[in-house]
């Protein structure tokens, strides 16, 4: 059995999210589409939600916006 973890860039997580955030896409619709597991749907659409009302996330932003607050 293969145990070797995906990595996905904070552009394809915030795409991902944005299916559900922005377009009107159920978690499961938007799972099916971009091939990804619903608990990290739910947690990259939680984290757009927040870095989108100005929250900086603990771990590596999804937002241009949110990124360069990190840099600086």
């Amino acid at each position: 059995m293969n145990n070797t973890r995906r990595s996905f860039t904070s552009e394809f997580k915030a795409e991902a999210a944005a299916l559900v955030v922005n377009q009107g896409y159920s978690v499961a619709q938007a799972c099916t589409a971009m091939g990804v597991g619903e608990t990290a749907m739910r947690r990259w659409v939680a984290q757009l939600q927040q870095e989108q009302v100005g929250i900086t996330p603990q771990s590596k932003a999804l937002t241009t916006e949110q990124r360069r607050i990190q840099e600086l």
